[in-house]
């Protein structure tokens, strides 16, 4: 599965939410280190999720403290690299479609 054919989905839940797709934008090149330009690169090359991850060009450190469940799953037990950083993105843009404020949501002191 590529990351770009789940991006869209990520901007929809999101705005139903009264978020945007600049604060969806954010939290991925917070978590991933990617810049606006790259992280727009990455999306018109259709690459999937696992190269995604692996050319990010920095991984925060900070994505540890990410803890809760998405799908039933507790991210922090994730066993699989990839499944884990997917895993975190998808509780990110969860707690961004529940109202949570940025600054908890990228773990800011």
């Amino acid at each position: 599965m590529s990351f770009a054919s789940v991006y869209p989905h990520y901007i929809t839940k999101a705005e139903k939410k009264g978020r945007t797709k600049a604060e969806v934008d954010e939290i991925i090149r917070w978590l991933t280190g990617y810049s606006q330009e790259k992280l727009e690169a990455q999306l018109n090359e259709q690459i999937d999720f696992e190269t995604f991850f692996a050319e990010a060009p920095h991984l925060n450190s900070s994505r540890a403290l990410i803890k809760g469940v998405i799908c039933g799953i507790r991210v922090e037990d994730v066993k699989e690299p990839t499944m884990q950083e997917i895993r975190y993105l998808d509780k990110l843009i969860d707690e961004l479609a529940k109202g949570k404020a940025m600054e908890k949501i990228l773990r800011k002191p």
